[in-house]
């Protein structure tokens, strides 16, 4: 199976070495030339457009910053759309709009292509080595001839469904790690004024009821000080923006996203669009001349877990 990628940011470039390392036959086009030449160093072919990748592979997969960016990769002259042609499959794994991913699966599905959406979850440091979880929506056919490649870019590989239920889950859960995140702030400012030992009350949480995959990720890069999670606060207002917007799409008026929306809108006016999202918390450390630094916890994640075979769960 020939596959093209396109997007190698902080997530799509580490999908992407997961697919070279494993001996796939990859074709990659980005807008940084310098993470061209560096995948084509390892192995990896380079191509000048879209419509051009689509031309070359059967599997033709997106990982882009916003469903704007993805729009004009498909849509425009030398895009995804003039190359693909019958039962060539796009997998669309940037987090994105559900009726956008549907929108341009009915184009693709025109070409006689076939449209998968396929978002990931579980953090830069997972995407690296080949552990972090895929949901997919979408033709069950098509998932289960693509599955060999998503077996070596994920470790948990769900298919969620139609189209487009792979997107909702995902703005679902990355909504939920959002108020795990500014609800961190809260507690480590409470930890902290009470004088508890940081160290510990890591180690406390992580036992507890009140644990979740934020404080154990998270959490350690904000009592190192470096807040360095590789994802930044412009794509948190993106997720939490388009959780809300399916609220209203939904007619069902939510009450605690637009107030975390609040938070992060607010972090970012103080620190900037590309500031880490874990600095939402440092919004309490600054206004109550707080740190919460602890030792012993890393500047970044690494994923430590051994890559193994990804299976459907």
């Amino acid at each position: 199976m020939k596959i093209g990628f396109i997007g190698l940011g902080n997530v799509g470039g580490k999908l992407a070495g997961s697919l070279l390392r494993n001996n796939f036959e990859l074709t990659v086009l980005d807008l940084d030339s310098k993470l061209m030449k560096k995948f084509e160093k390892k192995g990896a072919s380079i191509t000048n457009t879209p419509k051009e990748l689509a031309k070359n592979v059967d599997l033709i997969i997106t990982c882009l910053p916003s469903p704007e960016i993805c729009a004009e990769v498909m849509e425009s002259p030398e895009g995804i759309l003039e190359g693909i042609s019958k039962d060539k499959i796009w997998l669309e794994m940037s987090t994105t709009d559900e009726s956008e991913v549907k929108r341009l699966g009915r184009l693709i599905s025109k070409k006689g292509g076939i449209p998968l959406d396929s978002p990931v979850s579980g953090g830069c440091h997972r995407a690296a080595t080949g552990n972090i979880a895929i949901f997919v929506g979408g033709d069950r056919a098509a998932f289960e001839k693509i599955l060999p490649a998503l077996k070596c870019m994920g470790r948990k590989i769900l298919h969620t469904g139609d189209l487009g239920t792979a997107s909702i889950l995902k703005v679902i859960t990355n909504y939920l790690a959002s108020v795990h995140l500014a609800a961190l702030g809260e507690a480590w400012t409470v930890a902290k004024k009470s004088n508890l030992d940081l160290n510990k009350t890591f180690k406390g949480i992580a036992v507890s009821s009140g644990n979740s995959f934020v404080h154990e990720t998270e959490s350690q890069v904000i009592l190192n000080g470096s807040y360095n999670i590789n994802f930044t606060m412009d794509l948190v207002k993106k997720d939490m923006n388009l959780f809300n917007e399916l609220s209203k799409k939904l007619k069902t008026p939510l009450e605690i996203s637009p107030f975390v929306l609040d938070i992060f809108n607010d972090a970012q006016k103080k620190y900037g669009s590309r500031a880490w999202s874990s600095m939402v918390v440092k919004r309490l450390e600054d206004k109550f001349n707080l740190d919460f630094r602890a030792p012993g916890f890393p500047n970044e994640l690494i994923d430590d877990e051994k890559e193994e075979k990804g299976y459907e769960i």
